[in-house]
């Protein structure tokens, strides 16, 4: 057994009996390491941030679990099938998504995931950064290879959006909005954000990452200036610090299941499911586009899921992209 294999192992021993206390000699005896070994392992596992009671007649009892996405944290409780597997952790990148380019384009399998506690050069949509602290947020993204020709991959965007709001309300009871095409707005400011990136050819799809940044327990002071009055975190609405573990498993969770429906049922589920979530839909918008500038009334999404907006004059434009601001 390698030294992070028994490290894990003493964990896995720990974890099973949490809140009780473990003596070393069984541990030494059940895992088939020394007393000493076993004394290191804590000591490592300590420095990671487990808490971990030692005593002397008693031996040693975990007592809390750090708010890490550690390999063996996320795998313990995950409900996925297959996404999630396999799993990288990072402390600091620059990007997920750029992680997760590399990986796919060297041949990761489908379900990879890429988390970091600290994103230095993180993106969202149109190129705009993404302000992403360490410690405070869900930074996720995701190998996706969906049977499906190019023209659908846009239909990822709204689907991951939909997962990722049903995550938040299974775990926090809160329902965020969605902002065409996949923003996530609570009380009019954005908790989350989704950016998919893609490589494909005129009729094949190599692979689809999606990348999602959620602001979980950012506190009003860790937001920049120039978004202190357009962003919110789950801490600020709720008042009080979120568990992170739980709602990353969700999300994976969510996540599949609603991929392997769009898969096995096409579009309209989703499309169902994303009106019924929309802050956009009935409302009037403004849609900046590289070339012009249009007002209207957004009024639904098409069975490719682009934004359908009438204008004044009752004219119905169809945009694939664009910046979308309510009014």
């Amino acid at each position: 057994m390698d030294r992070l294999g028994s490290r894990h192992q003493v964990l896995a021993e720990l974890r099973r009996r949490q809140g009780e206390y473990v003596s070393g000699e069984e541990l030494s005896r059940k895992l088939g390491l020394s007393r000493t070994a076993i004394w290191k392992h804590i000591q490592a596992l300590r420095r990671e941030g487990y808490r971990i009671s030692a005593s002397t007649r008693r031996g040693y009892a975990l007592l809390n679990i750090p708010d890490c996405f550690y390999p063996e944290e996320v795998m313990a409780g995950l409900r996925t099938s297959w996404l999630g597997r396999p799993f990288y952790y990072y402390d600091e990148v620059g990007s997920t998504n750029q992680v997760a380019k590399d990986l796919a384009d060297a041949g990761a399998p489908e379900g990879t995931v890429v988390v970091a506690e600290t994103q230095k050069s993180g993106r969202g949509r149109l190129g705009r950064s993404w302000f992403s602290p360490g410690g405070k947020g869900i930074w996720v993204s995701t190998i996706l290879r969906p049977r499906v020709p190019p023209v659908q991959l846009p239909q990822v965007s709204l689907l991951a959006a939909v997962a990722a709001t049903e995550a938040l309300e299974e775990t926090t009871g809160l329902r965020p909005g969605i902002k065409w095409p996949n923003d996530l707005l609570l009380r009019g400011r954005k908790l989350a954000g989704i950016l998919t990136e893609m490589r494909a050819e005129m009729d094949t799809t190599q692979y689809v990452v999606v990348g999602i940044g959620i602001n979980v327990n950012l506190e009003p002071g860790d937001f920049t200036p120039d978004i202190q009055s357009l962003a919110t975190s789950l801490e600020v609405e709720l008042g009080r610090r979120i568990e992170r573990l739980p709602l990353l498993q969700a999300l994976l969770y969510h996540l599949e299941g609603w991929y392997e429906r769009w898969q096995e049922e096409g579009f309209a589920p989703v499309a169902q499911a994303w009106r019924r979530a929309s802050v956009t839909l009935g409302r009037q918008v403004r849609v900046v586009t590289p070339d012009k500038v249009y007002a209207g009334r957004a009024v639904d999404i098409d069975e490719e899921g682009a934004l359908l907006v009438k204008d004044e004059a009752g004219r119905l434009r169809r945009f694939n992209y664009g910046e979308i601001s309510l009014r």
